[in-house]
């Protein structure tokens, strides 16, 4: 190591101050290109943050426009009293959308326990045994036919019961609905 960056013992073993146990770092410079904007371990849970973004984003637009729709029914901004209800209007949800936008950065980009949370959750999802394209073709035939067989006998016993209930008098079943089925009554 350099004499710059650590200093020396003195030869009698004997520490005069705290400080001079400790080793100097130098300072890092200042990393040019962030424009203020800056994120908790970049490059880590890309895909995760992105989604969750774009996802609490297009939640945020809808809430934004919700309250817009909502503010006009309050304000009656068809009416030509309220002069200020369509900029208040428009002032309240791009505030709305503007404040949310800064909570989402916040969560998204800085906050490090809900960064390490997207981070631990796309390693856990690399490390998914992904099913192959045949064995979900082979799941969803399997999901068909036993919906279709079940919705078969489903019908075939609510029409035997149908016609149970109806011969012993306990259901009024009207005519045209036996006709349909091709039972006489």
């Amino acid at each position: 190591m350099s004499d710059d960056l650590v200093q020396e013992m003195p030869e009698n073993g004997e520490v005069d101050s705290v400080n001079e146990q400790m080793v100097k770092s130098p300072r890092k410079p200042r990393e040019a290109g962030h424009g203020g904007i800056r994120l908790y371990k970049p490059g880590q849970g890309f895909y995760t943050r992105v989604g969750t973004a774009i996802g609490v984003g297009v939640l945020i637009l809808w809430g934004g426009k919700f309250l817009f729709d909502e503010l006009s029914g309050m304000l009656g901004s068809g009416s030509s009293s309220a002069s200020y209800a369509l900029p208040l209007q428009y002032g309240i949800a791009t505030g709305f959308i503007l404040v949310m936008g800064l909570v989402l950065y916040w969560v998204v980009g800085i906050n490090r326990k809900a960064n390490d949370f997207f981070i631990a959750t796309e390693g856990e999802m690399k490390k998914v045994n992904w099913s192959t394209k045949q064995e979900i073709v082979r799941s969803t035939k399997v999901v068909v036919l036993v919906t279709i067989v079940m919705s078969v006998f489903l019908f075939a016993a609510d029409l035997l019961f149908m016609m149970i209930f109806s011969s012993l008098g306990v259901l009024r079943a009207g005519p045209t609905l036996l006709e349909i089925f091709g039972i006489k009554g």
